[in-house]
C-alpha cells in the first residue's frame, strides 16, 4: 500500500511577529517548523503502513530550505520524500499550489502508484484548509475532510471508513479507494522518534524535482501567475486596555469579579439596557 502525504513547512506562529510597516508576516521572526496537522498525517500513514505495509511517501513545495521539513517526516518514520522546488513556484496560493502538487502526484502515480493521500486539515500560517480538497478534485478522487479516525481499511474491497468530525460529533463515512484525508490533531499522538529513524533523517537527502521534472505542466497555472488571490493587508489584532488583575484568595476574587459585573449592569440599566 502506497500512501502519500502531502506536508509543509511553515512559520512558528506562536512566534511570528507582523510587519507594522508592511503589515505582512516577518517570516525571519521565527523558526521554519512542520506544519502541526501535516505531523499528525505522517504519524497516521506510519501506523497505517504498520498494520497494512507499504510505503510512506511525503510530498511538499517550497524553497530549498524545506528539506528539513522532509526530514522531520522521515524522523516521524516515513520512507521517502520528494520536495518540488522552483522559482516559477514562488507565490502560490491554494489554487496554484494544489495544482503543483496534483501535477507531481501525477508522476509518483505514473512511477508507482498512490493508493491513498493524507494532508493536514489545514496550514496554521493560511489556515484556509483548501489545498487538500483542491488536489482531490484536480485528481478526481473523493476528499474526506476533518478526519479524526481512521476506523477501517478493507484493500481487497479498496475501500476506507473514516470518522469525520462535525459540530455535533462525528460522521462514519465509507469511500472508494484512492481518496485524500485531511486530518485532525486528534487523530493521534505523535510518536517520539527512535534513535534509528533520527540518525536516517539526519543524513537523509530528499529528491527534488523542478517544474522541467513535471509533465504538460501549465506555467500560467503556477506561483503568481496562477493564484487570483492576494492578501490586501494583515494586522496584529489590537491590545485591549484598562484590564483589572484580581489578586488575593479565590473567595476574594469571586467577590470583587461579581462587585465589578454588579455595577456594569447597574450602569448598562441606568442607560435604558435591558
Amino acid at each position: 500500500m502506497h500512501i502519500l502525504v502531502c506536508i509543509k513547512q511553515v512559520p512558528d506562529t506562536k512566534i511570528i511577529k507582523v510587519n507594522p510597516k508592511t503589515n505582512t508576516l516577518d517570516r525571519s521572526s521565527a523558526p521554519a517548523i512542520l506544519n502541526p496537522y501535516d505531523a499528525h498525517a505522517v504519524e497516521e500513514a506510519v501506523r497505517l503502513r504498520e498494520v497494512h505495509g507499504g510505503k510512506v511517501t511525503v510530498l511538499s513545495m517550497g524553497p530549498p530550505q524545506a528539506k528539513n521539513a522532509i526530514r522531520k517526516c522521515v524522523e516521524i518514520g516515513a520512507d521517502e520524500g520528494i520536495l518540488i522546488s522552483d522559482r516559477r513556484f514562488a507565490g502560490a496560493d491554494t489554487l496554484a499550489t494544489s495544482y503543483a502538487l496534483y501535477k507531481a502526484i501525477e508522476r509518483i502515480q505514473k512511477l508507482e502508484g498512490v493508493d491513498l493521500i493524507l494532508c493536514g486539515k489545514h496550514a496554521i500560517d493560511g489556515d484556509t484548509g483548501q489545498t487538500g480538497p483542491g488536489i482531490a478534485r484536480r485528481l478526481g478522487i473523493p476528499p474526506l475532510t476533518c478526519v479524526n479516525k481512521v476506523a477501517e481499511v478493507n484493500r481487497k474491497e479498496q475501500r476506507i471508513q473514516v470518522h469525520r468530525k462535525v459540530e455535533e460529533g462525528y460522521e462514519l463515512i465509507e469511500s472508494a479507494l484512492p481518496c485524500l484525508l485531511t486530518v485532525e490533531k486528534e487523530i493521534n499522538e505523535v510518536s517520539y522518534s527512535p534513535l534509528p529513524n533520527m540518525i536516517r533523517a539526519a543524513r537523509y537527502e530528499p529528491s527534488i524535482w523542478t517544474v522541467d521534472d513535471l509533465e504538460d505542466v501549465d506555467i500560467k497555472q503556477l506561483g503568481l501567475k496562477g493564484s487570483p488571490t492576494i492578501v490586501g493587508k494583515m494586522w496584529p489584532p489590537e491590545k485591549s486596555k484598562g484590564a483589572k488583575l484580581f489578586e488575593g484568595e479565590a473567595g476574594q476574587q469571586v467577590k470583587d469579579v461579581m462587585d465589578v459585573m454588579l455595577k456594569e449592569r447597574e450602569l448598562f440599566a441606568g442607560k435604558g439596557g435591558d
